[in-house]
């Protein structure tokens, strides 16, 4: 019974994470300029925020849910307010300054690296959580499918939950995976293009986000 449940919740947390949005491309764009890692560890933010989500859907914790939704408005705005961040970021960034982190160049160290690593995730997390349709999305999930309000049943919720987080994580696995593949053929005119392009979507998606009624 329990790996029914992981399963239902490997397919709700790769069904919620497949749809390419501002993560996405935030996470194909850090993976051709910094490398797997940088991509990877992009996705697995958006997939621990998934799982804080999962866990609120999944053990009935309606306080923390509707605290959410009421902060709706303010979460838009921070989230959206640091997308336009980004968004401006990398459009201004060049091919030069994108040194590969996977590579670890001479003159970064290993603490600087980590800290790398350790802010792209963290960004990610923010950026996900940020976003009050995703726990929207996993509450008519789990009330669709009869799973919601199972926090009589920590073991099960808990199943259900770790499911959710590994569906996300392998839908950045191979997200990352793939476009790890086009990475070596990518050139510094291509990345000047990509840069450009990414922090286009980011910003647009940043101004949508300013601009969307709560």
């Amino acid at each position: 019974m329990d790996l029914a449940f992981f399963l239902r919740g490997l397919l709700i947390g790769f069904s919620i994470a497949a749809p390419v949005g501002p993560i996405g491309i935030l996470a194909i764009r850090r993976t051709l300029t910094l490398g797997r890692w940088a991509g990877l560890l992009t996705g697995l933010g958006a997939a621990t925020a998934d799982a804080l989500y999962g866990c609120i859907a999944g053990f009935g914790l309606t306080a923390i849910s509707e605290l959410l939704i009421d902060q709706a408005f303010w979460l838009k705005l921070v989230g959206g307010i640091f997308l336009c961040y980004l968004g401006i970021k990398t459009f201004m960034s060049q091919p030069a300054e994108a040194a590969a982190v996977d590579d670890q160049p001479a003159h970064l160290s290993r603490t600087h690296v980590s800290m790398a690593y350790l802010s792209m995730y963290a960004s990610t997390v923010l950026l996900t959580l940020t976003n009050p349709a995703t726990i929207l999305s996993f509450a008519a999930v789990f009330v669709g499918l009869g799973l919601a309000q199972m926090g009589s049943n920590y073991l099960t919720a808990s199943v259900l939950v770790a499911g959710v987080f590994c569906g996300s994580a392998l839908w950045w696995l191979l997200l990352s995976s793939g476009a790890n593949l086009l990475r070596r053929k990518i050139t510094p005119q291509s990345l000047r293009a990509l840069n450009r392009i990414s922090g286009l979507i980011l910003l647009t998606f940043g101004i949508i986000a300013l601009s969307a009624k709560s």
